[in-house]
């Protein structure tokens, strides 16, 4: 056909490779098309060349903006034809009516599943595609613009090209399922993949990328749900067959030419569902390269069955676990202080190393990510959280020590933390004067009503001027003398 097609990612930071993109990229190649990618929006796209087709990605729902603002940039360059435009992804389908509202541009929704999925006359179907790994090294766009910011393509860049993500260059990545038996109220796979499949084959499919592209260290599967599949035993076989077993490694030539070996990890990014953990499964997972085991501990009433869940991984050799800890839903700043606590108590009990990630609750149709869940959660518990996870670049590692220094030791040294000023918050332990201690003196001085008055000034005042008039505004010298350390430095009476 000969078409050229643009695939674009708006201009936000992501983990992960667009794989959807990367499908269609395989797709259009497939069919004779010359394929490009870009991030973001250029005028060196736009004048490049006429667009038979423009694919964006349309993913995260909080990032409705930037997505939105690009769609609309795209649609000019096809002069009102919006049947060129293909917007898909996880916004695309969970907000679709209003996103065509906003863009005039019909999203397409779910997965491509079905031959004809993209308006052309074959059997081919996107899905099931063989990704397209080379799609970032071919781009021009990519390697030639001087208007590209390529920190936004991916968050790791690896060091021999920096365009390159080391997914990319080191994983098998896909999936063995689809869809989820459950139907949870803040996941939106039930609208996504309402279907659930419980199996994929892996063989031919992680095959066909190793003849195509080389073989890989990794596998990373995104299934939602992976033990809800009847056919886990079957799965399990099929990576082990791969060569994913315990203990797997691959050959590699190291600069000096000699030959070395590399420790193979087996990765279900998506985490485990900890209601289908028995017996049975963890022994089958025992059997893989599993690296790290990915449980979700999404609300303080499940912490008795988590334990339990951890300590049956334990007892069958699986001791690097990560954690999903699900925060701003239900719950209270307490509970989170519990659950991460939790995981630093079954690491020294087990001689475990869990890693957690707090998880902010975002709704599913949220624009942004400024959602509370007000009362349990406030602007300034949230603020202080996020200060501190941002230390941690988002993970909570395993040592009690570490823990206690960044959470404290129990929950109402948590509660004193997440109400500090962000520059005491951010420099406990490390500041020459006397700051600190002064500061928990006075904190500890307010009564709970004041506690209380100190919170909702901090909340309703986010600017430096609102703080700075509301701080000369209070009538009481407790709370105005404590104030004033959440000032701007320079405007501090101290």
């Amino acid at each position: 056909m000969n078409r050229n097609v643009l695939l674009v990612e708006p201009a936000y930071k992501t983990k992960f490779p667009p794989l959807g993109l990367m499908k269609i990229s395989s797709y259009h190649k497939l069919l004779g098309d010359k394929v490009y990618f870009f991030k973001g929006t250029s005028r060196e796209v736009d004048d490049f060349t006429y667009w038979d087709r423009i694919y964006i990605s349309a993913v995260f729902t909080y990032h409705w903006n930037v997505t939105v603002e690009t769609i609309k940039h795209y649609k000019k360059l096809v002069k009102g034809d919006t049947s060129r435009i293909f917007v898909g992804g996880i916004m695309a389908t969970l907000m679709a009516d209003e996103l065509w509202r906003e863009t005039g541009v019909v999203p397409l929704t779910g997965i491509l599943d079905a031959p004809g999925a993209l308006g052309d006359d074959n059997e081919l179907i996107v899905e099931d595609m063989i990704p397209d790994y080379d799609l970032f090294d071919e781009c021009q766009f990519v390697k030639e613009s001087l208007l590209f910011d390529k920190s936004l393509l991916f968050d790791k860049p690896s060091q021999k090209n920096p365009l390159r993500y080391t997914l990319i260059e080191d994983s098998y990545f896909g999936y063995s399922t689809r869809g989820c038996i459950h139907k949870c109220d803040f996941c939106g796979v039930r609208i996504l993949e309402p279907e659930f499949i419980e199996y994929k084959s892996l063989q031919a499919y992680v095959e066909g990328i190793k003849d195509t592209y080389g073989e890989k260290q990794h596998l990373v599967l995104f299934d939602n749900n992976i033990l809800a599949s009847r056919r886990f035993e079957r799965i399990i076989h099929d990576i082990i067959q791969l060569g994913f077993e315990k203990g797997a490694k691959t050959e590699y030539k190291n600069k000096a030419g000699q030959t070395t070996h590399k420790q193979r990890h087996v990765d279900f990014n998506q985490g485990t569902d900890l209601r289908l953990i028995n017996k049975k499964c963890i022994k089958l997972l025992s059997k893989i390269a599993l690296y790290p085991l990915r449980i979700a501990f999404d609300h303080i009433k499940l912490k008795d069955k988590y334990c339990e869940k951890v300590k049956l991984a334990a007892e069958n050799g699986i001791d690097h676990l990560s954690n999903y800890i699900l925060y701003n839903y239900k719950d209270t700043p307490q509970d989170l202080w519990t659950r991460l606590k939790v995981n630093i108590d079954l690491n020294k009990k087990y001689g475990l190393s869990i890693y957690s990630f707090p998880m902010k609750f975002i709704p599913l149709n949220a624009k942004d990510r400024t959602y509370i869940d007000v009362p349990r959660w406030n602007y300034y518990f949230i603020r202080s959280v996020q200060r501190i996870l941002n230390v941690l670049k988002g993970s909570v590692m395993a040592g009690e020590e570490f823990f206690y220094r960044a959470f404290g030791k129990n929950k109402t040294e948590f509660m004193m933390i997440v109400h500090m000023p962000e520059r005491i918050l951010m420099h406990r332990g490390r500041t020459t004067g006397p700051d600190e201690k002064v500061w928990i003196k006075k904190f500890k001085n307010l009564s709970k009503n004041e506690q209380k008055e100190l919170l909702a000034i901090l909340c309703e005042n986010r600017t430096s001027n609102g703080l700075l008039t509301a701080t000369a505004q209070s009538k009481n010298r407790k709370l105005r003398n404590i104030l004033d350390y959440y000032l701007p430095e320079e405007t501090s009476e101290k």
